[in-house]
């Protein structure tokens, strides 16, 4: 019984991953239609670190906080966010949705944010992993 629990688990994680790879080239599908086409001069090194800190910041945001991943730069991100707000959140893609939600842990019961406080929240989760990034990138 074991390993059917195991063989669960794994098959489940693996279709949270699916879905999330799914998502992120529907994003990366709509980001491509919306390019204007026109030739430009080559980026300035500034200008090439500022589209590659959004780049990690993006991916940051969209893979790792939302898969519940360990890794150090996401737990310090969830860290500073939990800090400055005061509360703890909950990230997650429910299963058959294609919008993410963010629960507040209360008490050891989850509340869903509703539209105004979610896009606030998910403003600072922006800016505090883009200086986060902007900070380990050499």
């Amino acid at each position: 019984m074991d390993n059917k629990s195991f063989y669960t688990r794994h098959m489940l994680l693996q279709y949270g991953r699916q879905l999330i790879s799914s998502r992120k080239l529907i994003r990366y599908r709509e980001l491509l239609g919306q390019g204007d086409g026109r030739g430009e001069s080559p980026p300035t090194p500034e200008t090439q670190r500022k589209l590659m800190v959004e780049r990690i910041t993006r991916e940051v945001v969209d893979n790792l906080i939302f898969a519940g991943s360990e890794n150090p730069v996401v737990l310090e991100v969830r860290d500073r966010l939990d800090t400055e707000l005061g509360e703890n959140f909950v990230f997650q893609y429910p299963p058959g949705e294609m919008d993410f939600k963010i629960f507040r842990e209360k008490n050891g019961e989850l509340e869903e944010i509703v539209a105004n406080e979610k896009h606030m929240i998910m403003g600072k989760l922006w800016d505090i992993t883009r200086k986060t990034v902007a900070e380990t990138m050499l």
